[in-house]
């Protein structure tokens, strides 16, 4: 009996696909909300974000034409904030996460962003070690902010987004995504 081979982790790597979230994702975008977060979106929450184009801005990552994470941003002035950010669990380790948030920063540098920020449980240390490397600090802390599991959230921001510095740690980040999709 022959097994199914898997495909090594470039090939998912070289396989993604990023394109604009659209109401057609949000069965599978809904689906992966549901298994990675204690207290899902809901559909006209997403269909409400999607609708403010101006100041929102949601991608999703497809692996063989399927949504396989998906993260949100939101712009005001000079700011933007994460809102959310997930990942198919089938899918963890393949570094989807560090590429939809390189990806979505480039947006907000290119948006004139200056300011980075989002929430993130603290408990999630995985979230709070990818969030360092691309420059977020923990700046404060909200008691409760989970309130179905009444966790805090450390508030991690990047200040000076614009900065030659922080284009040089992004393109460092990029380095490393490029290796791991083509080799080193």
């Amino acid at each position: 009996m022959a097994l199914a081979r898997q495909p090594d982790d470039r090939a998912i790597l070289r396989d993604l696909e990023f394109t604009r979230m659209r109401r057609r994702h949000l069965r599978k975008v809904l689906a992966i909300e549901a298994r990675v977060y204690p207290r899902p979106w809901s559909a006209s929450l997403f269909l409400s974000e999607l609708s403010q184009k101006a100041t929102r801005s949601y991608v999703v990552a497809k692996h063989s034409g399927e949504v396989v994470g998906y993260i949100g941003m939101m712009y005001a002035a000079d700011e933007a904030h994460v809102t959310n950010i997930a990942v198919d669990p089938n899918f963890h380790g393949y570094k989807i996460g560090t590429r939809m948030l390189h990806a979505a920063i480039i947006e907000a540098l290119a948006r004139g962003s200056r300011t980075l920020s989002l929430e993130v449980r603290v408990s999630n240390q995985v979230a709070q070690a990818m969030y360092d490397k691309f420059g977020f600090q923990i700046v404060g802390r909200r008691k409760g902010y989970y309130i179905e599991t009444n966790e805090d959230a450390f508030v991690m921001m990047v200040h000076d987004a614009l900065s030659t510095e922080y284009r040089l740690r992004l393109r460092e980040i990029r380095k490393e995504i490029d290796e791991a999709l083509y080799g080193g």
